[in-house]
């Protein structure tokens, strides 16, 4: 039988359970696909503690969006791709199982040289990084000031902001600023003192700043060293975007995300797959758990100090 990490309460990890589940049959324009690898992400923990709303619970609840893995069966209205293929999946309902059922699309083709474990880590925190970076502009000739260097979405961003012609300063403590040099990024220790030493490291100046972080240190001191405060954004703390007058990308942000920042999202998912496939983008993986252990690696991601990727392997 298949199975699936379910939760039919709102609280900590300990609500989480592996439970068997019936087998997917694909209804019109869907796909089942065998996970082979599913990422974690910190919207899952949010949602499941109801630190972001998502409704009453009425029965057991799935968790998890992101998965890779081998299609094993498809609807007779689709065409994209066969039983056999091997994918990537975005934007699912319960991607923590051993086998999903998701419209076909949210799927894109992994390419064959790239891990399990890289593809099912790519979609939401690559379709998030592009997605900002995108919609702030960022290009040549720009600084750009990352808060949170070190963690998966900030991991993206350094590399894509890198390729797009930007100079890149990511905050991080210490023990992470080799990794932020590996990626190309110039490291800063975040703390008191850190638009003193962003000045220091940055002499030009920064013209872009994104919050991945969280603090008001990192809202504050964006917004005292980027002069256009619409190139400052946020992608933690969307319900206070409005009167903190940044932008914002989810995060609690009471706007939905446009059409285009969706389209961005989607798109930046084969884009980093096939980088990643060819070397060109480092994707790490910081924890990998076997999937009976999700609640363990939603204790690890909810410490905040995660570098790179959790992942759980059914």
């Amino acid at each position: 039988m298949p199975f699936a990490i379910q939760y039919d309460r709102f609280g900590g990890p300990e609500v989480l359970e592996l439970r068997e589940i019936p087998y997917s049959t694909p209804g019109p324009g869907q796909v089942v696909v065998e996970v082979r690898a599913a990422g974690v992400n910190p919207i899952d923990w949010k949602l499941r503690a109801a630190i972001r709303p998502s409704g009453e619970l009425h029965g057991w609840r799935g968790v998890g969006t992101d998965a890779a893995g081998v299609v094993t069966a498809v609807a007779s209205d689709v065409d994209e791709v066969a039983p056999g293929d091997e994918v990537i999946v975005s934007d699912a309902k319960g991607a923590y199982a051993t086998e999903l059922v998701v419209g076909a699309g949210h799927v894109a083709r992994k390419p064959a040289g790239l891990p399990w474990e890289q593809a099912a880590a790519i979609p939401i925190p690559a379709g998030t990084a592009y997605q900002v970076l995108r919609s702030l502009g960022v290009g040549k000739g720009d600084t750009l000031l990352w808060h949170a260097g070190s963690g998966s979405v900030g991991q993206f961003a350094i590399q894509f902001a890198r390729a797009a012609g930007a100079e890149v300063f990511a905050t991080a403590s210490e023990r992470n600023h080799d990794r932020l040099r590996e990626l190309g990024a110039i490291p800063v220790t975040y703390g008191e003192g850190l638009a003193d030493r962003v000045r220091a490291a940055a002499p030009g100046g920064i013209t872009v700043a994104v919050d991945a972080a969280g603090t008001d240190e990192a809202i504050a001191v964006s917004k005292e060293l980027v002069a256009d405060h619409d190139r400052i954004g946020t992608i933690v703390q969307g319900a206070k975007a409005a009167e903190l007058g940044i932008r914002a990308w989810s995060g609690g942000n009471p706007v939905p995300l446009t059409a285009e920042e969706l389209a961005l999202r989607a798109e930046a998912v084969p884009y980093a797959a096939e980088l990643a496939a060819r070397g060109e983008l480092d994707i790490e993986i910081a924890h990998r758990y076997p999937l009976a252990e999700a609640a363990e690696a939603h204790r690890q991601s909810e410490t905040g100090h995660v570098r790179g990727k959790i992942v759980l392997l059914p």
